[in-house]
């Protein structure tokens, strides 16, 4: 019965239909990226002008595509930045102090998780426009924000969960001051899933359209409300040229990161 279960082919058929449900959707986009044909529905041939029209933003539509890859740009490293350092402060706070206030801070982290996308954009724009504020890139930032702290801290938290406390005690006998403590011994421990927790923050916040769709406002449209708003239109080939290029500049920072991480894991072990 062992002999037949290790050989059986299941797994691997599995794996193959995973494999194939995940990346045919974005095969089809690659390839529909290279189409002559302005529209989807036919195969007219191969060619590479909808990438030069992109690049050269010599159209209305090309120009409208990188004002809102710079303004999804600016929200994302924004918004990263900003939760990365209330992330990590969360989540350090949770893991060093217990008490019913810490339940209840708990509670606040995991309730973005919890809530539809649409009840927190709804509930973000009530917000700014009670407090009068002009809806643009700064509510957008604000509103990211509060989503990918949550992430960031759980990530962290999470890292925190094997860290050994005794390390930080050893370096005040030796004197170190917690300025040399978290620089020499906490940032180098809890790197990784700070990083981790950032690069997630950051692909939420790129990804993010209907919190976005409620906190924008004139002037401050993002890239995922640009494509909704293009495809639309009955013009999806620049977005497929667009979504190739992201594509790769997202397997480039992917490689980049976990090569950066394994190194500093080796160079750790090695210590």
């Amino acid at each position: 019965m062992s002999r037949i279960r290790r050989n059986s082919r299941l797994p691997l058929f599995v794996s193959i239909f995973v494999m194939v449900f995940l990346y045919a959707p974005i095969l089809v986009l690659v390839l529909y990226s290279f189409n002559d044909s302005r529209y989807p529905g036919a195969w007219n041939g191969f060619t590479l002008k909808w990438y030069r029209t992109l690049l050269e933003a010599h159209t209305v539509e090309a120009r409208d595509i990188w004002r809102a890859t710079r303004n999804t740009l600016t929200v994302a490293f924004s918004a990263t930045l900003i939760s990365m350092v209330l992330g990590t402060m969360a989540a350090w706070a949770l893991y060093r102090f217990r008490s019913r206030l810490q339940k209840f801070h708990q509670a606040l982290i995991y309730a973005p998780l919890v809530v539809p996308d649409i009840l927190m954009g709804i509930s973000l724009l009530m917000l700014f426009v009670n407090l009068s504020m002009k809806l643009g890139l700064t509510t957008i930032i604000i509103a990211h924000t509060t989503f990918c702290i949550s992430y960031v801290a759980l990530v962290v938290f999470g890292r925190l969960q094997d860290f050994d406390h005794t390390l930080v005690d050893a370096a005040r006998d030796l004197g170190a001051n917690n300025w040399n403590v978290g620089r020499r011994v906490l940032f180098p421990l809890l790197g990784p899933g700070i990083i981790a927790g950032g690069m997630l923050a950051f692909t939420l916040s790129v990804d993010d359209f209907v919190v976005t769709f409620f906190t924008s406002g004139p002037g401050s449209t993002t890239l995922p409300v640009q494509v909704y708003s293009m495809m639309r239109r009955g013009t999806p080939t620049l977005i497929n040229a667009l979504s190739v290029i992201f594509i790769l500049v997202t397997f480039s920072v992917v490689i980049v990161s976990q090569r950066m991480i394994q190194k500093r894991n080796s160079t750790h072990s090695r210590v």
